[in-house]
């Protein structure tokens, strides 16, 4: 650790034995100051990115950093392995450098937030917090360009800074930042916002340290820790295989041409540990989709995924770190040396998941789930009203959730915890647009025994003159299906005039002009289906016929047949259904759709966009 921790008092903490009545009364006192952090952000931010879609996460940790209760991840050890400054009682950090924190921030748009909580002139956690800033700078308004070569390019990068020292807010330090951002007043909301949810934590804390005692309340962090680590040891040690397990997956393209960029991981266990490899992924794009994946960071992401799917009562927090080792080789995707382009990881980040998933699954099928996550798609959208104000758009869309183990996915809904679709109503409110149709797609979701979640099809009235920014993948590699079940369908995007001109965009763009009148189509993806299609309840099928999810051809993709009436056929589906199954044969645990050919020739057929040019894609 490289910071300083200055402390009045170096008296150290007392030894105490914590019952377990005591530690689950802290521990739930402490997840109700965590969901607390979040509502004090919530009803202060002024960006619908972080007040309504809930762009941020949250984190209470114990003096050396380590998340005793959050949702995305430990923020603090790489701040403190980088940082050589002093840290003192009403001090508070501000940072939005990633190449400055070893990570544990991955854009220049999120802004981190970190506060050491003292009582009694010592040390005794921290809260913190990152929100996503809907602007900060660069060349591109949204400050996500497509096309950066540099994190220069991206807008303003801020190191390690103390905002408030000793209590006191720089002033000065904050006016240099908000100048260089196009929405300064949002910043300034939004940032306030963050710091009074940490300073939420803090009252929390102090409040725990009066009510129990500083030794116990330590005590009780450390026991929090000790507990998770136990429960995940056993979920290791049931779940992962001592032979070596492989998965790849690929991110269709960087926006300027050039892909689909491979994400190679292999996991091993060795006793009681995971040895978890990243080596055989792509050396880092030009571009701006790299994803500096912080290796905490990473951990907390297979130990959501294996608390989430095996069993969700577990409380995640840092306490198995020890028990995970992360290897990611220096100069690719995952770990790009500065100054690499960063803005657009988002869809790095959204595959490691799935990467995740078909890493975790191979050895108990049973609990596989088929792709979904995938992306994180964004529209910008900016300019002048009519009445001469500059408006500023920032809006993350989602796909269909993969098919699962214990059901079929939600149509077009966020696997990110907590996160929520900006209301239409927001939208019409407060931007010169309509929300002309919202509306799952039929038979985007892949089929299986438990089918894929739709995609969404938003239609987007422009009524102002303006430029768009689109960020979003799955338009070229399919969201794969499982233990039979087919892919989900891919992304599309499409503009269509005033004219009646019709305009297929790439996945990622920036500077789109639209005028009032003009349509989009944002069209995200499909879920991948999980187990056999074929055996499916036709009777469910047919209900999805009703509603609109499936359509009528669509159902025969699960051998069921309907007829005139919107009956089911079942001499006829009888009849299917042995019919697919001898032509399929044996179904494949994993099923990643067409052949490379085959795919460059559907892009163009479809879109008439040319398929990324990159040799390195081997279709699996």
């Amino acid at each position: 650790m490289k910071a300083r921790i200055v402390e009045r008092n170096q008296q150290p903490f007392g030894r105490v034995t914590i019952d377990p009545i005591t530690l689950d009364i802290i521990e739930s006192a402490l997840r109700n100051a965590r969901f607390e952090m979040d509502a004090v952000l919530y009803r202060t931010a002024m960006s619908p990115g972080i007040r309504e879609q809930h762009d941020e996460f949250p984190l209470i940790a114990d003096r050396e950093g380590r998340m005793v209760v959050g949702q995305f991840g430990s923020f603090i050890a790489g701040f403190l392995n980088a940082y050589e400054g002093t840290i003192e009682e009403g001090d508070i950090i501000l940072l939005s450098d990633p190449y400055k924190c070893e990570g544990a921030i991955s854009h220049a748009n999120d802004w981190l937030i970190l506060q050491p909580i003292y009582f009694g002139g010592r040390l005794v956690g921290w809260g913190a917090m990152l929100g996503h800033m809907t602007d900060v700078g660069g060349k591109v308004p949204g400050s996500l360009p497509t096309d950066a070569t540099s994190i220069f390019e991206e807008g303003v990068v801020i190191p390690p800074v103390k905002l408030y020292r000793g209590g006191e807010l720089q002033e000065e330090v904050l006016s240099v930042i908000l100048n260089q951002v196009r929405l300064p007043h949002w910043n300034r909301s939004d940032l306030n916002g963050i710091v009074a949810a940490c300073r939420t934590a803090e009252r929390r804390v102090i409040e725990m340290c009066e009510r129990f005692g500083v030794d116990t309340f330590v005590a009780a962090l450390d026991a929090a820790l000790e507990r998770n680590r136990r429960a995940m040891a056993e979920l290791i040690k049931r779940t992962i295989p001592e032979e070596e397990l492989t998965f790849e997956d690929y991110i269709c393209d960087d926006g300027r041409g050039v892909g689909p960029y491979k994400l190679k991981c292999t996991m091993r266990r060795e006793g009681e540990r995971v040895i978890i490899d990243w080596s055989g992924t792509d050396p880092q794009s030009e571009g701006s989709i790299n994803f500096f994946l912080n290796e905490n960071m990473f951990k907390m992401f297979f130990g959501i995924y294996m608390i989430m799917v095996f069993d969700p009562q577990i409380l995640y927090n840092d306490g198995f770190y020890p028990l995970v080792e992360v290897k990611i080789p220096e100069g690719t995707l995952l770990k790009p040396r500065y100054p690499a382009a960063l803005s657009c990881r988002t869809h790095g980040l959204g595959r490691v998941f799935d990467v995740l998933g078909g890493l975790l699954g191979q050895r108990q099928p049973e609990f596989l789930n088929a792709a979904g996550f995938s992306s994180s798609p964004h529209l910008m959208y900016s300019g002048y009203n009519d009445r001469g104000e500059w408006y500023q758009l920032y809006q993350i869309g989602f796909g269909g959730i993969p098919g699962r183990p214990v059901g079929d996915g939600p149509d077009g809904h966020s696997l990110w915890p907590s996160f929520f679709n900006v209301p239409n109503e927001f939208l019409e409110a407060y931007f010169p647009l309509r929300i002309e149709r919202y509306e799952t797609v039929p038979d985007s979701g892949g089929p299986g025994l438990h089918r894929g979640g739709n995609a969404i099809d938003v239609v987007y009235r422009f009524l102002a003159a303006g430029e768009i920014s689109i960020h979003d993948d799955r338009w070229f590699t399919y969201p794969w299906g499982v233990n039979g079940g087919l892919p989900g369908a891919r992304s599309r995007k499409l503009l269509i005039r005033t004219d009646g001109t019709r305009e297929h965009l790439p996945s990622k763009c920036d500077h789109v002009r639209v005028n009032p009148g003009d349509l989009l189509h944002y069209v995200t993806w499909g879920g991948g289906g999980w187990g056999d299609p074929l055996a499916r309840d036709p009777a469910i099928v047919t209900r999805e016929v009703e509603r609109g999810l499936v359509t009528v051809e669509g159902a025969r993709r699960y051998g069921v047949v309907i007829d005139r009436d919107g009956r089911i056929d079942e001499a006829a589906t009888r009849n299917l259904r042995e019919q697919l199954r001898a032509e399929r044969g044996t179904p494949p645990l994993f099923n990643f759709g067409p052949p490379i050919a085959v795919l460059r020739e559907r892009c163009l057929a479809e879109t008439g966009l040319p398929a990324p040019i990159a040799p390195i894609f081997k279709q699996a």
